[in-house]
This record gives structure tokens, sequence and C-alpha cells, in this order.
């Protein structure tokens, strides 16, 4: 079992926030990044959609397995294998030269985000007690939100579609999103508790020390049993949670997939749909910088449910034919509603999960999204071949409106403060037997 940090040191969280928000700005980069390069390819609306929903192919069937593995050990290898992954998807990405291609190290770079996104929530879990964890889970999704914020303004910045120039310069981003998923390497250290061996004791100033050859060896502890995955499902607020979270990343999946084509039909220029998309992260990071004040307002259910349903008729407004400062309010709106899903849908599962499988749960939690990712893209290219670009924003409306309808109803309440009880009364003291002889004993009777 990992060692817990003391409670006051949380420096393990501000590397992990930094790790994050450099990995996820690699994928928050790509992600429109492919869209254009598509679009440069010849693709059209529904080839897009493909290509997006490969993204979350290969993880949909290696969440759970990769759940299983960290809750039998170490977390930090599997992060730095996301890097790896998402840093190869990202660059080959850039290299291909045909839409397969292009799908193919998508759904690389989609399998290297759930690497990291795993480890990096098995850590908050494993690191966090009951009263640190809404605390801890929304500073964490902080790195994502700072990842979309800044990812798509260079994304933006980089590619051009002036005189043909949109597939060397969508390119240029891929390669460029590479090296920044590359720069999270440097931050993994130290954000870990160290596994104290079986063989092992604690010494002087917490460190670990062999045990003497004099020392009688422990028996091992039976391991406990696995837990089965329809169990974990069945538990009160896990399918709440991972419906609400589903709802939540398809919503930003499509927006930063289908906000480029809308763009392209309305001719707004790829600087501004990045600044667009900034807006909307940005707002979801100023949403979890208040989260703990408006959970202890509003209690967690309520808070969930609320911003599902208003982020569902945001979603549908973007179909509408606003101009840009609209959209940009809109987005803003949309985004500190979304920002609310995330870390909750997080906190949900994990204390509805049984303890020794809370990796495999959020694991399931991640199948959910990739399912989302998978569905989402492909449904809302099919429909956007047949009813236009603003059509998928519609289908968002109604998928958050039914998670909002479906999380109030799955999800436990939240608990009423326990009413302070006094101390009970100590006993009077009684005066110890003193031992009697067997022979008095026999006497006495």
């Amino acid at each position: 079992m990992a060692a817990r940090a003391g409670a006051g040191d949380r420096r393990w969280l501000l590397r992990l926030v930094i790790a994050f928000a450099f990995s996820q700005a690699a994928v928050s980069m790509a992600r429109p990044a492919v869209s254009y390069r598509a679009l440069a390819l010849g693709a059209d609306e529904r080839a897009v959609g493909v290509i997006a929903g490969v993204y979350a192919l290969l993880p949909l069937f290696a969440a759970v397995p990769l759940g299983r593995r960290t809750d039998r050990g170490r977390c930090v290898p599997l992060l730095a294998v996301g890097a790896v992954l998402i840093g190869v998807g990202c660059g080959l990405s850039g290299t291909a030269g045909s839409l397969a291609a292009l799908a193919a190290w998508s759904g690389v770079m989609g399998l290297g985000h759930l690497c990291f996104v795993i480890g990096a929530q098995s850590i908050v879990a494993r690191r966090s007690s009951p009263a640190e964890q809404d605390r801890n889970f929304g500073h964490f999704t902080i790195g994502a939100s700072l990842g979309q914020l800044v990812g798509p303004v260079a994304a933006g910045l980089l590619v051009s579609g002036h005189d043909g120039a949109m597939g060397r310069t969508s390119a240029l981003a891929l390669v460029v999103s590479a090296g920044v998923a590359a720069v999270s390497l440097t931050c993994l250290r130290r954000i870990e508790a160290p596994m104290i061996a079986a063989g092992t004791t604690t010494g002087p100033g917490g460190k670990p020390r062999r045990r003497r050859k004099t020392e009688p060896a422990k028996k091992p502890e039976s391991k406990p049993g696995k837990v089965s995955v329809w169990r974990i499902l069945r538990t009160r607020g896990v399918p709440s949670g991972i419906l609400v979270s589903l709802a939540v990343l398809s919503a930003t999946d499509i927006l930063t997939a289908y906000l480029p084509v809308v763009g392209e039909e309305r001719g707004i220029s790829p600087t501004v749909i990045g600044v667009l998309l900034s807006l909307r992260a940005a707002a979801a990071i100023a949403c979890r910088l208040v989260m703990t004040p408006m959970i202890q307002r509003m209690g967690r259910t309520v808070l969930l449910t609320g911003s599902c349903l208003l982020g569902g008729l945001l979603c549908a407004g973007i179909a509408l034919p606003v101009p840009v400062w609209g959209l940009a309010l809109m987005l803003v709106a949309l985004g500190f509603c979304l920002g609310v899903g995330q870390p909750l849908s997080m906190t949900t599962v994990v204390r509805a999960a049984p303890e020794e499988a809370r990796s495999t749960a959020l694991a399931l939690r991640l199948t959910g999204n990739r399912l989302g990712q998978v569905a989402a893209p492909a449904s809302a290219g099919l429909v956007a071949g047949v009813a236009g670009t603003g059509a998928p924003f519609m289908m968002l409306g109604v998928l958050l409106l039914g998670a909002a309808g479906l999380g109030v109803r799955s999800t436990p309440r939240d608990p009423a403060p326990a009413p302070a009880t006094p101390a009970p009364a100590k006993a009077p003291e009684t005066p110890e037997e003193t031992p009697v002889a067997a022979e008095d004993g026999r006497d006495r009777r």
C-alpha cells in the first residue's frame, strides 16, 4: 500500500496539475489540427466525425484492463507511457498522407491520453482524504482546462488556410503538439507516494528500512478478491457518474472537433475559432476555482443537475446563426457549466465504488467517456451530413438534458451534517479484582 503523504504537503498535486496541463495542451492542440488536416486531405463532415471517433476507439477496449493494473501497482509508469503515446500519435498524424493513416495515429494519441488520465486520476484518489476529494479533483481538472485554454489558441495561430497552406500548417501544428507532450515527462517526479515493500519497516524520518535477519517475517496477508465489473456498475452513484461524464466529455469533444467545421461554413477564421474554444476552457477554470463554495451553498446533486440542464440548452443554442460575440458569450457560459461535470463525476464514482476497486471504477468511467467519444462524433457526422453542421449541437443538448434527468434520480443525495452529540459519560472505574489462587477459591466455595 502506498504511504500517504502529510496532509499539508500538496506539492505532488501541483506537479501533477502541471504535467496534466502539458499533456492536455498537446491533445487540445492536436484535435482541431487533425480536423483541419482532414479537411485539407479532402474529408467531408462525415469523415471528420469518423476520424474524431477513432480517437476514442482503442481506449474503449483498453480502459478496464489498465484500471485493473493500476489497482494493483504504481501509477507513474502509466503516465510516462501515456505521454510517449500522445507525442508519437501527434507527430505521426502530422506526417500522415491519407485519411486512414490520420485516423490510425489519432487512435494512438487517444490511447496515450487514456493511459495518462487513468494514472493521474488514480493518484488523486489514493492521496486524497474524503474531505479533500472535491477540492483535489477540482484542482486536478484545472490542468485539463489550462491545456484546453492554450492548445486551441496555439493551433489557431499555427493553422492557416490562406493560399492552400492548410495541409502544411496543420502538419506543423501537430508536430509542435508532439513536442508539448514530451514536456510533461519532465514533471512526473515525486508525484506518487513511495511503495513500502512487505519486508521493510519504517525507520527514522519515515524512511523505509529493511527488516533485520533476526526479526521474524510476518505472514503475508491474503489479497482481497477482485471486484467484478458488474458489481461496480450496480453500485448506486457509479452509473450516474459515468453518464454525466460521458455527456460532458462528448460535448467538449464535439465542440473541439466541429467548431472548426462551423467556422469554415460561417466564414470564421481558425484564429477566432481557437480563441472561442479557449474562452470555454477559461470559463471551466474559473468554475473549478469556486467549486468548493458552490458545493457548500447548493449541494453536489443540485449543482451537477443544474449545470447539465443549462449546458444542454446552451449547446442547442450554438446551432442558431448567432454573431461571433453571441457565440463567445454562449461558449463562456457553456464552459462554466461543463466545468462542473468532470470533477464532480470523478468524486461521485470514487465515493461510491469499493475502496479496493477505485481505479477500475475510474477506468469504467473513462470507458463510458470513450464510448461517448466513439458514438457521439460518428453520430454527429451522420447528423451533420443530413441536417447540416448545426445539428450535432442540438444532439448534444438532448444528451445533456437526458444526463441531468437520469443523474438526479440515481445519484445519492448529499448526506446531511450529523448533529453534534455529547461525548459518552465515562463509566465509573471499578477496582480490578485480585486474582485468587486455586486453593483459596476452593475454600471460598
